[in-house]
């Protein structure tokens, strides 16, 4: 059964906020569904120098926020603002076409740590309306010492809520201390499991902070084992199947998919309008580049 080790790319964004980046990896560019994973903190900032993305658009995928510490607002061109706090998830469907921005509260000192993931839509969900969903309340699990929070799918006979369009899971593991537990899995679906905070063993291999363990289909069994407190996300789903080119904040299959969107994203009509937001409209990059990446 194959295992790989990632080594996540580490970003800083905005007033000085680490990011790790797990996928896109170079060796792997999904996991199951899911093309994107940044894990964000945890970070602390002062009054008005907390999170601030202005409105920016998506196409072909849902963006999946887990909050870990802290509160972001959502707000989208659908006409949502929703404030997102610790221990919920916030899913929006892209579809043919949305915008949003998010921002933490701009009037006092604050704490902030999330994952923030994307999931592509397969070919023939891709175009569909796009919409929003807050999920205030998951599936918890305690084993072993481990709490574990059913972020997406179902997991050890519970379901998240999360409305997601192939087969997939989603789970956060956290320990305060010691903690070891075998965790049941799909055969067919392929894994990865990052490490956000604290250590861990898992399937034997030593996973710290910002590492991403790779597991192929077939295994249906993973021994998590944790000599102190941790955080671990576990992430997985049947293999796509499906060719994706993933580019700025796009999930297309094609060169002139990509440059549609984004001259109708400088055009300023098929995305709608962010009403409310602080931060000022992300300028897209030059899709020629994309064209250039791919030629041999």
């Amino acid at each position: 059964m194959n295992i790989e080790r990632l080594e996540s790319k580490r970003a800083v964004v905005g007033d000085g906020f680490e990011i790790r980046r797990a996928l896109p990896n170079r060796h792997r560019r999904t996991i199951g569904a899911w093309c994107f994973l940044d894990h964000a903190g945890p970070a602390e900032f002062a009054a008005g120098k907390g999170l601030l993305i202005g409105p920016h658009p998506h196409i072909g995928l849902q963006t999946f926020s887990w909050m870990i510490e802290g509160t972001i607002l959502h707000t989208d061109s659908l006409g949502y603002r929703q404030w997102i706090q610790p221990g919920q998830v916030n899913l929006m469907t892209a579809g043919r076409g949305i915008s949003h921005a998010e921002e933490s509260p701009a009037d006092a000192p604050g704490r902030f740590q999330l994952a923030q993931l994307w999931i592509a839509l397969p070919k023939h969900e891709s175009d569909r309306e796009p919409s929003f969903h807050h999920y205030p309340t998951l599936p918890i699990l305690d084993r072993g010492g481990f709490r574990i929070t059913v972020l997406a799918g179902r997991f050890d006979g519970e379901l998240a809520p999360a409305e997601v369009f192939t087969p997939l899971v989603g789970v956060d593991l956290a320990s305060q201390g010691p903690a070891r537990a075998e965790l049941t899995l799909d055969p067919a679906f392929e894994h990865g499991v990052m490490g956000l905070e604290g250590s861990a063993s898992v399937a034997g291999e030593m996973l710290a902070p910002g590492a991403l363990l790779y597991f192929g289909p077939g295994r249906d069994r993973l021994v998590v084992d944790a000599p102190a407190a941790t955080r671990l996300l576990l992430i997985g789903g049947e293999p796509l199947g499906e060719e994706i080119l993933l580019w700025w904040n796009f999930v297309g299959r094609s060169f002139e998919e990509m440059d549609r969107a984004t001259r109708d994203w400088v055009a300023g009509g098929r995305f709608g309008r962010v009403e409310g937001a602080r931060g000022e409209p992300l300028v897209a990059p030059d899709p020629a580049g994309l064209r250039l990446r791919a030629t041999p």
